[in-house]
């Protein structure tokens, strides 16, 4: 660390150009969310408002990294105190939101408690939105924010690298909530996913009865499949922010590799983009109404007359059957 403040990491033209079509696909993913919520008031269940909180974030995150990576600063201007300040509040609420849907469908799906679970909402908002709020503010008043030489970045600002203290500020503005984040995730969705199992194994005696609803089935093995891919997504793109944080941390120019710094920056924008895939384009009701507004195909105008009912988010049917299954021991 001692020469960090000596480097920079040159940004090239080509990872400008890569990292800016991240972050308009992460703008225009995370719009279609906040969209298709406003539209279809039966889609609002709690998860999927959660979701919306969650997209709100990370558009403030794509519109204000792309700022940055476009205008690749060179000093500490208002611009980029500016800028810097907008993407640590926008990246550090997001893994708060993150994480607060994993809490909700915990408690909703493993817990069975939907009282509890709403209850947390509140709770969301104070910590998700308050918590990085309350951080940037400091950072900011203490000149914590600005020119960071693309050390640990993409061309934006973040924590000044020249400060002493930069390391610590660096871990409030974000790594330490990254690293909750990648082991929080696992865990609540392992959980998550178990409980699930063990629901559909109590339901193996109705099998025969449940053969006969295509559509139940083929949401529950698409929630299961989301259960799976939310963690693992989340970590394959803040991975590489991660390992550039650690590569400055061991002072090694390998952090400069330009391999590297393109992955950092399509992890860092490219959230809104993967949650829209896997919460509207993955969404079979939300996908079928999609197709009846943009097309005249009649296939698709078929389906929307006969939509799915969208469960209480990951396409709960799971918990439907687990509801089945504890009716059935309740009558045994």
């Amino acid at each position: 660390m001692a020469n960090a403040s000596q480097t920079q990491t040159e940004v090239y033209l080509f990872e400008q150009v890569i990292v800016l079509l991240s972050c308009a696909l992460s703008f225009l993913g995370s719009s279609l969310i906040i969209l298709t919520y406003i539209i279809w008031s039966d889609l609002r269940t709690t998860p999927r408002k959660l979701l919306v909180y969650l997209s709100v974030s990370d558009w403030l995150s794509a519109v204000s990294y792309a700022f940055g990576v476009w205008s690749v600063f060179r000093t500490n201007s208002a611009e980029c105190v500016a800028q810097g300040a907008i993407s640590t509040f926008a990246n550090t609420s997001s893994f708060f939101w993150t994480v607060a849907i994993a809490v909700y469908l915990y408690v909703f799906i493993v817990r069975a408690n939907q009282r509890v679970a709403d209850s947390l909402v509140l709770v969301f908002h104070l910590v998700s939105w308050g918590i990085p709020l309350g951080i940037t503010i400091a950072a900011v008043s203490l000149n914590k924010i600005g020119y960071d030489a693309s050390e640990v970045s993409v061309g934006w600002c973040w924590v000044r690298i020249n400060v002493k203290d930069r390391v610590l500020w660096m871990l409030l503005t974000g790594k330490i909530w990254e690293f909750l984040a990648y082991l929080t995730l696992p865990f609540l969705y392992i959980l998550i996913k178990r409980h699930i199992h063990i629901a559909h194994a109590a339901l193996s005696e109705y099998r025969p009865i449940l053969a006969n609803r295509p559509p139940a089935h083929s949401f529950s093995s698409m929630a299961d499949v989301k259960l799976t891919l939310i963690p693992i997504i989340f970590i394959l793109l803040r991975i590489w922010s991660t390992v550039r944080f650690i590569l400055l941390l061991a002072n090694s120019n390998v952090r400069q590799n330009p391999a590297l710094v393109t992955l950092h920056g399509i992890g860092n924008t490219l959230q809104g983009a993967a949650n829209c895939v896997m919460f509207v384009l993955f969404t079979q009701p939300i996908r079928t109404r999609l197709c009846a507004a943009l097309t005249s195909c009649s296939q698709c105008r078929t389906e929307a007359e006969h939509p799915h009912r969208l469960l209480p988010e990951q396409d709960a049917p799971a918990r439907r059957e687990e509801d089945s299954a504890e009716g059935g021991r309740a009558d045994r």
